[in-house]
């Protein structure tokens, strides 16, 4: 049984049969049949060699904003890294995966390191942020990133941003699902402390009006399209209105397929914006999937393009 290895690790906590409903912003979800969390990188890894070792099934969470867990649970062992540090080196910050994404943005304005203000009210940690290239408003943290400590199944490993390879809500791990970011370096430039501030605020008042904290949702359910990578055909139909900085939004296509209001039991896309879904109350994961995946038919067949969802499944 893994139980008893996993108990010998020091700075591991573990919890039987962990409700994940708990863990996510969507607020459904089965059990993990255990969930291990540590705060400790060599805690971290040594779990992950011992459910290797054991053949089990694992999985690795962050904050869980972007989230879909089936409604039976995760038959294996959930890993959570919760190391949450910050630390200022001159303009640098060294921050833990584990860290709020929104803690690194406050931590950076209230030193007067300009870089990250715009990605204030984004939820979920610094490793996911990095891991799917978060951004908003035209920057993203690629941007700042200079180096991404991380674990690839055999060793620790150090990449420079352009080992990251980023791209648009895209990185080399998300390519490589096994390598597990750890800690990461992001270079600022020097501001004005409450001039970023300012700017944060701003962005996070427009930003609470769409996507409301307590809403049980993921924020935008589907990523935005860069126009160059559409058919000419489909490129040529959108109003220059709808285009910002090369791309269009999700929204806009589905708009064009009714989404504004639609709703599977307990789950509802917005009635002001149709890139949002959320958990109206009494939601399941299997309504939620059923949902998305007919919204990404009605696009498919309308367009005959496909679009891509910024949440992750586990247990399916």
């Amino acid at each position: 049984m893994l139980l008893e290895p996993l108990q010998q690790i020091p700075g591991l906590t573990l919890r039987a049969h962990a409700p994940l409903a708990e863990l996510t912003r969507f607020g459904i979800g089965g059990p993990a049949d255990l969930l291990a969390e540590t705060v400790d990188p060599q805690a971290f890894i040594a779990a992950i060699r011992a459910c290797r070792g054991a053949g089990v099934p694992f999985y690795v969470i962050g904050d869980g904003s972007n989230l879909i867990v089936s409604d039976r649970g995760f038959r294996g062992v959930v890993l959570r890294f919760a190391a949450q540090g910050l630390a200022a080196e001159g303009s640098s910050i060294v921050a833990d995966a584990g860290a709020p994404l929104q803690a690194l943005v406050d931590f950076a304005n209230s030193l007067g390191l300009a870089g990250l203000e715009t990605l204030t009210g984004i939820p979920g940690s610094v490793g996911a942020a990095v891991y799917g290239n978060a951004g908003a408003y035209g920057h993203s943290i690629s941007e700042r990133v200079t180096e991404v400590e991380f674990f690839d199944g055999d060793a620790l490993r150090r990449f420079r941003n352009a080992e990251c390879e980023f791209e648009y809500r895209e990185s080399v791990f998300k390519c490589h699902k096994e390598w597990l970011i750890l800690r990461v370096i992001l270079e600022l430039t020097p501001g004005d402390a409450q001039a970023l501030g300012a700017r944060s605020a701003e962005i996070r008042r427009i930003r609470d009006e769409k996507f409301p904290p307590t809403m049980r949702c993921a924020g935008s359910i589907f990523k935005n399209l860069l126009v160059a990578d559409l058919p000419a055909s489909v490129a040529a139909g959108i109003p220059p209105e709808a285009i910002r900085e090369g791309k269009v939004a999700s929204a806009y296509f589905l708009d064009q397929v009714g989404a504004k209001g639609m709703r599977r039991n307990g789950i509802q896309v917005a009635d002001y914006h149709a890139n949002l879904i959320y958990n109206a109350g009494g939601g399941t994961a299997d309504d939620l999937r059923a949902l998305v995946r007919d919204l990404r038919d009605r696009v498919q067949a309308q367009f005959g393009i496909v679009l891509e969802e910024e949440v992750q499944y586990v247990g399916y």
